[in-house]
Parts: C-alpha cells; structure tokens; sequence
C-alpha cells in the first residue's frame, strides 16, 4: 500500500461503532420495544400455484389477544416492485395475495396479537380455499408453449428481455481462427445474513407511520411505502437501526414493511413482525439461478474477436430487481476484456418459486463463472498460459469498451502479475502432483451505478458535516452502513481533510426525517460516491474555518493546512490555533450560528456516456474496478471432496481508505464466494424447500476456510476522494473456482 503523508487514510482502523456491537449495545431492529407493542405472523400459501377462492377469518378475528387480521381484500388494488422507481411497468405484486397465490411462501393474511405464540396460533384458524393450478419450476418448464402464465400479463412467462449487440458479431466469428460455444448453470442460494428481515411500525394519532426496518435502503423504502399506501412521502418517517448484514437482500420494500405498517394504521398500536430462518429460506429472496451459453472467436495468438451470449434466468414468482437484473447479467460480460464485438442478449422468466433478487454481486458470479471457465477451455486450446491469456486481452487505464465503458483507472495487468508472483504460478500449473491442482480467475466490478432510483430532482449522495465547539464534528449522513464498514470509512475521510483524528467524529444514524438522502447501499458505491460527498462537505467546513483565522493570523487561506486537531501556517505549526478555537472564532464571526459544510456527488456527465438502458451504451459506473485469485486445491480420491488449501486475491481498489476493513471485506467475499462453489445449495421439490435452515443448508464455517493472501493495488482513479474505487469493499463474490 502507498503511503502518501496522510494521518487517518489507509490505517487500520477499528470501526467507530465497533464498541457498542461486541458489548451488546448496539440497537437492532429487533431491539425496538415501543409501549403496547403488538406481534404479528404471516400465513403463508402451500400450494406452488392456486387460485383464492375464498378466505375465511372469523375464527382467528375471535380468538383472545388477537387485535387485527389482514388479507388482500383489505389492502390498497396497488401493485408494487422493487425495481419500479426506474421501471414502472415491472411492477406485479401485491403484498398481500388477492387473486392467487404464485409460490410457497406467498402472503395470503398476516395477524396481529399480544404475543408471538397467540399470533401464531390465530393462524391456524384461517381457513383459505384454493383452487390448485398448474406450476413451473424451472426455465425449460416455464417456455413451453402449452405452459401455466403465471401473470396473465406477461406472455410465455418472459419477464424482462434485453439485448446488447456492438460491433458485427458474425463478421468477428468468420475473422477468428478459433470459435467454441459453451453452457453452464448455476444454482440456487441464500444470503444468509445473521440478523432476519424484521420491521416495527407505528401510525400515530396525526397520521404519521414510522418504519423501524432492517434495510439497506431506507429512501427507497419511503418512496415505495408512499406509492403503495397512497400517503405523502412527508408523513412516513423511516429508521435504519444497526442492521446484521444484507448483501442485496434487503434492498428495498418487502411485504412485512407493508404488513407492519396496515397492521398498526388498524389496530393504532404499534406492530412488530420478525421473519424465522425457516421463512427466509422458503418465502424470502435468493440468488438467481442461471443458465448462461456463451460463444467466443478469438485469433492463434489469443486476441478475442467476437463474443456472443444468450442468459436465461430463473426469476422465481415475481419482479423484485428483475429489470436491473437482467440488464447486469449482459453488462458484467462486457468488462474486464477488451472485446471488439459481442451480442449478449438476457431473459428473465418467472416460476412458481420464491422470488429471486439482488445477491452480493448482481448476478456477476454467474456471468463471470461462464466467462472466465471458458478463458481456461481457450487458453487450453491454444497452448497459452491462463494468465497470458487475461494479460493480453485485459482492459486497461483509457480503454473504452465497444459498448461505452471508459476505463479512467485500471490495475488488471498489475492484479494478474502480484498473483502469479506470489503464488508461484509457472512453477505449479499444471505440475502439481495428482489430485492437487492450481487455477486462477480475473474479475471486475463497478464503484456504484448512475441510476436515478430516487428520481432525478434526487443527487446520488448528500452529506452534511457540522462542527461542534469543543473540536470535534458530526457527520450528518443518510448512508446506510449495513456491516460494509462504510461509517467508518466516511468518518476517516472526514477526519482527514479537517485535520482531526477518527475519535472526533461521530456520524449519525439513519433517519429520513432527519438524514439527507443517499440513494441505496448496492453495487460498491459508498466509499466512492458518498466518500466524495464527504471531502466535498469537510473542504466547505475547512474553508469557513481557514477564513476567520487567516484573519486572525494575518495569512493567505492557501498558506494553511489542518492536521493533528490545528489549523497552522503550513510550515509552522506553532503559528495557528486549535481546531477548538477555530470553531469558536468562526461562530463568534457569524452570530452563534452552527458551522457546517454541505458536500453533493454526482455523475459527471462530461467524464462518462450517459447509460442507455434501453441498448446498454454508456456508462454504467464512474469507475472500474479489477481483481485477480488463484486457488491451489486438491481432492479427496475416496470421498471426491475438494479442499481448497490456499487462496492469493488481488485487488484493484483505488485508494485504501481502512485497510483493516479492506483486509476484512476480501476474506468475507472470498469466503462466500467459497460457499457458492463448493457447499451451498437450496433444495426445493415441487416448490418446496427442503432445507430451509442451518443444520441442512450447508455453508463453510471457520475450519473450511483456507490460507489467504491479499494483495492490494492502488490504481488511483481521477474521479475519487484520494481516489478510493472501492477501497472498503471485497473481491465482488467471484465464484472461487477449484482446479
């Protein structure tokens, strides 16, 4: 890692809430107790496919402590999706089954009651009847021609098409001197997060809801909350406490938000609902399973000259993210190569399974495991190292992709080069003894995306820094750090440009009465784009402070710098104050009001195409991000159970801002990516899943998890506060691929 003079960046420092989280302190969704609470549980369909007939609650309406029960009849006729604020038409859910029920798990009433177990109970005196219908589990089901529509609205069962076609395909393929066409498919899992989705609302007197929810976006929340309960954004207020990790899965409105908020507006008392393991694994989200046939020309010398692909995925029973989906598993094909043409065309289908979502990635694994298996299967052919293979077609700092990418920062070359030297690569491939072997993998991702989701009057992050008298700051933010670490990286930036240390900063949580708007924390974006925010907000801070004391020292603005808690004259640190009376010297100069400093990011438009999400043209980052991992396996010849016992990743990410977090980040993704590969599975039969918990749904544990290495490569990006790409974030859930 690069030093360069700085006091707080690229230091490991712990994470500013860490104190609270290991004494039990720290406030949880969960943790909400509000006065006269109630609880609440969902009844959920078990039939794959039906028509509702009818719905009788009267008995569970009757029952002791039962306060209120809800089932479609009750609810707003609105449909919703996750993906809606950018593509209205996906919507096809309501949050309550009305008309039929498409998967097992599918909400058809949820009670309210003095406690879990009477909730539960009401339950099982709703008497549902259903007309069971014909269902689809998989895509080959799902296209027939004679196949169920499981919305009538949506024909053959395709959900979302896209197609991104650069260049002349064909006329590559006839110019190459090797062509091979290749199919692989990928499964089904779960995020698996600690903490459960959960909520607690509360409908005051005044009208006002206020949602308490395990999210990862709480803007994003108040939006879809006001759109389906037809309310004005002004009168819901949503809370992000702590939350026990996402990764995608909590990435939006979910039904129990909704459950929650009709319940309390009924029974005017608060309401809690609280999913179970068992419930995450069968009614909740999960990872897109994916069929992907993928076609490459490239030269004798390796060049790739066309690449074609056709992407199917199994979306389950309805949209969630289905759109931006879709639209990435094609994107991820277009980066980290240079590939002069290609024609990547993606469909999304719908099946009587729960949905499925975004997951750690953005369906990057599974476009990526296609892509780079198929590298090997060329390099293979041609008689080329894997890795001469990447370095030769490897994007490249001012490259452009065909289909819009400008490349401004890019540390590919220099990933491949640190694994293969620290692994000894030339020396294993393929002269490891029997049953042990050696492979390698590049990837890419992108340092968030230039969607409007919050609309385009919205910027994509604001923050607000506000200096207190007794020298320390509060950041004021609507960043959603959900375990990422991104706190603390914004508190070290802070830290940094004011010249304070990390203990002096404190950064609020999440309020959206309070908070300014972020838009969502997906796709790598925090550090980048709300760090940017944060040095924006500090400099504007730091430039009221530097005017009332140059005036006070009788010195040029220029000629002074902030560090170790002073403002000085650069050069002569006894010649200046303390930040603490900078502060007071700047309040006194404006009449006792507060000192702040307001920072906006957005896109630049001038740096980058604008996205076409129509054709895929464009830019769909303002920067990109690179990694490289090799794995040395080897095989049990008895029980063929592959063991992977080191690991080598490199990382391109920009500036590392918290290199305990960074270090913290790659383990974590290459230990699922480690899950994905070689032990987790949903197993669902007729819809139902079969091991809907931890004791069958396998995942590695501590002893599974190998030797690593991490290498990081600081390709330092134009665009970024000290040009951080996506320094607190890890190797992008690559599906680590054994050998």
């Amino acid at each position: 890692m690069k030093e360069e003079g700085y006091s707080v960046i690229g230091k490991p420092v712990p994470r500013v809430e860490g104190i609270e989280k290991i004494t039990g302190e720290a406030v949880y969704t969960t943790d909400i107790v509000l006065s006269g609470m109630l609880y609440a549980k969902i009844l959920r369909s078990p039939y794959p496919h039906a028509r509702i007939i009818s719905i009788d609650t009267g008995k569970a309406e009757r029952i002791k402590g039962v306060r209120a029960v809800i089932t479609g009849r009750d609810i707003p006729d609105v449909r919703y999706a996750l993906a809606m604020s950018m593509v209205p038409e996906s919507a096809d859910r309501y949050f309550l089954a009305r008309d039929k029920v498409r998967f097992v798990g599918d909400e058809i009433a949820a009670v309210a009651a003095i406690s879990e177990d009477i909730a539960e109970e009401a339950l099982k005196h709703i008497h549902v009847e259903y007309e069971p219908l014909p269902a689809v589990f998989n895509i080959e089901e799902a296209i027939k021609a004679d196949a169920p529509l499981i919305h009538d609205n949506f024909p053959g069962n395709l959900h979302t098409s896209i197609l991104m076609d650069f260049g002349d395909v064909e006329k590559g393929f006839r110019e190459s001197d090797y062509i091979r066409e290749d199919r692989f498919v990928t499964h089904l899992v779960q995020h698996c997060f600690l903490e459960p989705h959960n909520s607690v609302a509360n409908f005051d007197s005044s009208g006002r809801v206020t949602l308490w929810t395990s999210t990862q976006s709480p803007f994003l929340v108040k939006r879809l909350l006001s759109f389906v309960l037809k309310m004005p954004e002004g009168n819901i207020r949503v809370i992000k406490p702590h939350v026990g990790g996402g990764f995608g899965g909590k990435a939006g409105l979910y039904p129990l938000d909704l459950h929650c908020a009709l319940l309390s507006k009924k029974t005017g008392k608060p309401v809690r609902i609280c999913y179970t393991r068992e419930e995450e694994f069968s009614a909740s989200c999960r990872r897109h399973p994916m069929e992907i046939v993928i076609k490459i020309g490239v030269k004798n010398d390796g060049t790739i000259v066309a690449r074609k692909a056709n992407i199917l995925l199994d979306g389950g029973a309805y949209n969630t993210h289905g759109p931006v989906v879709t639209f990435l598993a094609a994107l991820w094909l277009s980066h980290v190569y240079r590939q002069p043409n290609i024609r990547f065309e993606s469909q999304r289908f719908y099946t009587n399974k729960a949905p499925c979502t975004a997951m750690r990635g953005y369906t990057s694994p599974q476009s990526y495991l296609a892509s780079e298996i198929q590298m090997d299967m060329v390099a293979e052919e041609l008689g080329m190292d894997p890795i001469e293979l990447r370095m030769k077609n490897g994007l490249k700092t001012g490259d452009t992709t065909v289909n819009g990418f400008y490349i401004s920062s890019g540390g590919l070359q220099e990933c491949l080069q640190k694994v293969e030297e620290k692994t000894e690569w030339k020396k294993k491939y393929k002269k490891l003894p029997h049953l042990k072997g050696i492979g390698m993998s590049s990837t890419g991702l992108f340092s968030g995306n230039q969607l409007p989701l919050l609309g385009p009057q919205t910027a994509s992050s604001t923050i607000f820094i506000k200096a207190n008298p007794d020298g320390t700051a509060v950041i004021i933010s609507g960043v959603s750090d959900i375990g990422q670490g991104s706190d603390t990286v914004l508190c070290q930036i802070a830290a940094e440009e004011l010249g304070l240390r990390v203990e002096d900063i404190r950064i609020t949580s999440v309020d959206t009465d309070h908070s300014p708007p972020d838009l969502i924390t997906v796709s790598a974006r925090c550090t980048f784009q709300a760090g940017n925010a944060v040095k924006r907000a500090a400099i504007e801070l730091k430039q009221k402070l530097f005017k009332v004391v140059a005036e006070k020292l009788e010195a040029n603005i220029e000629d002074l710098e902030a560090r170790d808690r002073r403002i000085y004259v650069k050069g002569s640190p006894e010649k200046g104050v303390s930040f603490t009376e900078a502060v007071s010297l700047c309040q006194l100069a404006h009449k006792g009001i507060s000192i702040m400093g307001e920072g906006v990011w957005n896109p630049d438009p001038k740096q980058q195409a604008e996205l076409n999400m129509v054709t895929g043209y464009g830019s769909f980052s303002p920067a990109y991000t690179f990694g490289a991992v090799v794995a040395e396996v080897e095989v049990d010849k008895d029980t063929g159970r592959v063991k992977v016992t080191n690991l080598c990743h490199s990382h391109d990410c920009g500036r590392v801002i918290n290199l305990l977090g960074v270090e913290g980040q790659l383990e974590g993704a290459c230990q699922m990516g480690l899950g994905y590969a070689l032990f987790e599975n949903i197993v669902v039969e007729g819809g139902k899943t079969l091991n809907p918990d931890f004791l069958d749904y396998k995942f590695p544990t501590a002893v599974d998890i190998p030797e690593m290495l991490g290498i990081f490569v600081e390709s330092n990006d134009p665009g970024g506060h000290m040009e951080p790409k996506r320094g607190q974030k890890g190797l992008w859930d690559r599906l680590v691929r054994p050998y």
